[in-house]
């Protein structure tokens, strides 16, 4: 088979795949490079070559720095401390939430500051008595255009960056997103600020995630506690509930108030049995029974692991809206170190996260369990699985049949023209499939067409960039997206139009302002 035709034909299944949303995307993107070493489109070394490319793993040691400052309450501390100041106004609320999902996805990127910020969004919402549709759909549409705002900000950032590098061009700047990512986060605030009311739904999602100063407030009023909320859930030390199942080796036990847990970590503050509250004295623990622990977050985490009792709140979880807990100050300067790293380039981009990943690691502040558990391997061999299909592009000069193609649709129309092509190309393909494998696949052609044209690669790198953030019309389109679904109360329809504004928006930036910046 003509290798052009081979890999066109597994660009076709794999985009087919990913719409269907029926096969999982890491399958989907190893079944690619498998195709295109099965095809001999690709010896067995480039199919796999993905799998050790510094992207890809300067992406995944991103991961774990992204878990470190998650797990150890430095967003949750962040977070509270902006948004306390900014009141119950629905118009300031959405400009301190924007600017400070735009500020920690720059560092940990969308998904994660999304995941992070979400529970505390819907917090403040309900406090101000806003309903959660007007707020969660603008913390994503948000974080999307933060992510411009440094390298670190979306895998897409740093994959454009390298392959300008490898063709004729030059590795974007740590800073250098900025210029195109401050504008339009202006941009997007601006449109959220001035539609967003008339264009998002007022609704309220089935899921709340929890309100961590209720909920110690309850639990204080359940068990008649006379502790401080403080003493309750603190960075050091926490409580949490636990049920007894049936066959637990605790049932038939005596216990009472006070006492300590066989293995000596935890502490019972109280037990419940259906609406009775089990009082100071002694008592067989039978099934159905609610025990009241407290302990160190680690050995309440460890302790309740087990199938000796069910977990009605994960400790881990709680412990991840506790404010600066343990470890936050060695993540928050280790942080630092890797941003100095990356901003002076003393070291090569994979080379600063793995060092970061490992100190954290070395330094207590992420477990080697939870380093391994934070990781997206998902987005890791998604990517992995794609470049080889970059490559496939290049090699077998199907890149450069794609530009002719496209410059003979343009015909002399001009550079701007065939950037507009190349960004509405990337648009509308990364309403359906991952951004990032989006780009993969366009940024060969836009080389292509780059070289074709004899312009400078930069403005088309960055204009991918751009094109690639702008994932707006669906749920589907990004995993932080989905993420505000159902807290938020949405419906597929209501994403386009308070989207497509803002698609217009980045499609314009990348256009018309990028090549000013970065020229032809």
């Amino acid at each position: 088979m003509d290798p052009i035709v081979a890999t066109l034909m597994i660009l076709a299944f794999a985009i087919v795949a990913f719409v269907s949303n029926r096969v999982p995307l890491g399958i989907v993107a190893i079944g690619v490079s498998l195709s295109l070493y099965f095809t001999g489109v690709l010896t067995l070394p480039q199919a796999l070559s993905g799998f050790g490319d510094p992207t890809v793993l300067f992406i995944a040691a991103l991961f774990v720095v992204s878990e470190s400052l998650d797990a150890t309450g430095v967003t949750a501390w962040a977070g509270q401390q902006v948004i306390a100041r900014a009141g119950t106004r629905r118009t300031v609320l959405l400009v301190v939430i924007s600017l400070l999902v735009a500020g920690v996805t720059a560092l940990i990127s969308v998904n994660g500051a999304v995941a992070a910020l979400l529970p505390l969004v819907v917090v403040v919402a309900s406090r101000a008595r806003i309903a959660t549709s007007q707020l969660l759909l603008p913390l994503a549409f948000a974080a999307h255009a933060g992510s411009l705002l440094l390298l670190t900000g979306t895998p897409v950032n740093i994959i454009v960056s390298e392959i300008a590098a490898e063709n004729g061009g030059r590795a974007f700047g740590f800073f250098e997103f900025a210029l195109v990512g401050i504008p339009l986060l202006l941009g997007v605030v601006i449109i959220l600020v001035l539609f967003g009311k008339k264009l998002l739904p007022e609704r309220n999602g089935a899921l709340m995630p929890t309100d961590l100063v209720r909920h110690a407030r309850i639990l204080r009023q359940q068990y008649a506690l006379t502790i401080e909320t403080s003493a309750i859930l603190g960075p050091a030390n926490g409580i949490t509930e636990v049920l007894v199942p049936p066959r637990s080796p605790l049932i038939g036990q005596k216990l009472s108030p006070g006492m300590a847990t066989p293995s000596g970590d935890l502490v019972l503050l109280a037990a419940r049995r259906g609406e009775d509250q089990l009082k100071s004295g002694e008592f067989s623990v039978a099934m159905g029974d609610v025990l009241l622990l407290r302990g160190t977050w680690d050995d309440l985490t460890k302790q309740t692991a087990s199938s000796d009792v069910l977990v009605v709140d994960a400790p881990a979880q709680l412990r991840r809206a506790i404010p600066l807990g343990r470890g936050a100050k060695r993540a928050i300067v280790i942080l630092a170190l890797m941003v100095l790293l990356l901003a002076t380039g003393i070291v090569p981009p994979a080379v600063a996260a793995l060092l970061a990943a490992s100190a954290l690691v070395l330094s207590r502040t992420v477990s080697v369990p939870q380093a391994y558990h934070s990781i997206s391997w998902t987005t890791v061999v998604l990517i992995a699985g794609m470049i080889p299909l970059s490559t496939a592009f290049i090699e077998t000069g199907t890149a450069d049949l794609v530009a002719r193609w496209l410059l003979t649709l343009i015909g002399d129309a001009g550079p701007q023209v065939a950037l507009f092509a190349l960004v509405v190309l990337t648009v509308v393909l990364g309403q359906m499939i991952s951004n990032t494998a989006t780009v993969l696949i366009v940024a060969p052609i836009a080389v292509s067409l780059a070289s074709a044209l004899d312009l400078s690669v930069q403005p088309f790198m960055m204009a991918l960039t751009v094109a690639g953030a702008a994932s707006f019309l669906t749920p589907i389109a990004t995993p932080a997206n989905l993420m505000v679904f159902e807290p938020g109360g949405y419906r597929f329809g209501d994403y386009w139009k308070l989207g497509l504004p803002l698609a217009l928006l980045f499609i314009a930036v990348a256009v018309l302002y990028v090549p000013l910046i970065w020229h032809f």
